[in-house]
């Protein structure tokens, strides 16, 4: 089976091995002369960010390279971003790297030309409509890790250093035109990495499950999903060089984040205020709520479980499934609960205040409140 295809899903996606080289064409089908590629540090050293510059300027492309952007991008990281987008005369952004650097590529594209604060735009009612649309510039997005599906997504989130609150700002605008998926990109990424974005996807895949919400399509791609992770997360997380299996996890993130229409949970909402208070990495936060979530949502979920189960090679049914996921974690070398990332009980009042607040809270089956929050933070610590 040829694991190279262009889809148009919910945006125009060049899937395939090697397709980085098709970057200055997606950059002419955006109509961007003039890029700037926003990537973290972490990434800006590297040979597949040197790689992607060279292609670009070969190609005749002024392109510029901005990587000033923490693992929890905050509005510090945004405003240095459009400044550098503005002071380059840039005309478009290439978001590229994990969910970091695709979150802050997307706001910098997004922000370079309004005029109201960044936090004028969270995602609340129509709040999106106070942007000036036509001055939002294209963005190509090129992810580097296989968890976050921001490449497919209308949002970035966005980390408030002042209150430690990550805020989701959503614009319909701030979806790719062109998403390039090249899992040659995602080779070099460490174990422990590949297991926290594997498992971010996965998370994104579960949570949509088990949304209350009407949307059958976004179920259908989240259960699918799922099955993807199950069965090539452990082969890319044992052997990096699997190219079928980087691709097939590429192909589960961005699953996961469009079938996340449907909605979100007690999950995100948890690992969100964790991540601004603690800086902890999101998909490996997300995995270690997942049991207690999983615990409080089981007389809501646990039927449709038992079908999903069996579609995933799982028996027993919910209760299996239920089983599954604390191995899945133990076999990734996820850490037992979250003290081992560092979160104290002490913390608990404000996490909870956070959570409470978070927009995943609508998506729960159960209805979230401080006192079950509470004792999903306890749980799970």
């Amino acid at each position: 089976m040829s694991l190279t295809a262009n889809w148009s899903y919910p945006t125009a996606i060049r899937f395939g091995a090697g397709r980085i080289a098709e970057l200055p064409d997606a950059c002419r089908q955006s109509s961007i002369t003039k890029p700037l590629l926003v990537t973290d540090r972490g990434l800006a050293g590297l040979p597949i960010t040197a790689q992607a510059l060279d292609i670009l300027r070969e190609a005749g492309l002024d392109a510029g390279l901005f990587a000033d952007v923490d693992p929890n991008p905050n509005e510090t990281n945004l405003a240095a971003g459009v400044a550098a987008y503005n002071a380059g005369g840039h005309d478009g952004v290439i978001a590229f790297g994990g969910g970091s650097g695709l979150d802050l590529g997307k706001c910098v594209a997004f922000m370079a030309g309004q005029t109201r604060p960044v936090w004028d735009f969270e995602d609340i009612g129509d709040w999106w409509t106070r942007a000036d649309a036509d001055a939002i510039a294209p963005i190509i997005a090129v992810p580097t890790t296989a968890g976050t599906g921001s490449e497919v997504g209308r949002a970035g989130v966005l980390t408030n250093s002042e209150t430690h609150e990550k805020k989701i700002i959503f614009h319909p605008r701030m979806l790719p035109a062109v998403v390039i998926c090249d899992a040659e990109l995602t080779v070099g990424m460490p174990r422990a990495i590949t297991a926290g974005t594997g498992l971010d996807a996965f998370a994104h895949c579960v949570e949509a499950f088990s949304s209350p919400h009407y949307h059958p399509m976004s179920q259908g791609i989240a259960l699918e999903g799922m099955r993807l992770v199950v069965e090539y997360l452990p082969r890319a997380y044992e052997d990096g060089t699997d190219i079928e299996a980087r691709a097939q996890m590429m192909s589960a993130a961005a699953m996961g984040a469009t079938a996340f229409q449907k909605g979100l949970g007690a999950i995100h909402a948890m690992s969100h205020p964790i991540g601004a208070h603690f800086n902890t990495h999101h998909g490996t936060t997300n995995a270690v709520c997942m049991p207690a979530v999983l615990d409080l949502n089981e007389p809501m979920i646990a039927g449709r479980f038992d079908l999903a189960a069996s579609y995933l090679g799982i028996e027993g049914g919910y209760k299996g499934f239920r089983a599954f996921v604390d191995g899945f974690n133990d076999r990734l070398g996820v850490p037992k609960g979250l003290a081992a990332l560092g979160v104290n009980e002490a913390a608990i009042p404000d996490l909870v205040k956070g959570a409470i607040k978070d927009p995943s809270c609508g998506g729960n089956p159960v209805e979230l409140t401080e006192e079950n929050l509470t004792a999903l933070f306890r749980a799970a610590m």
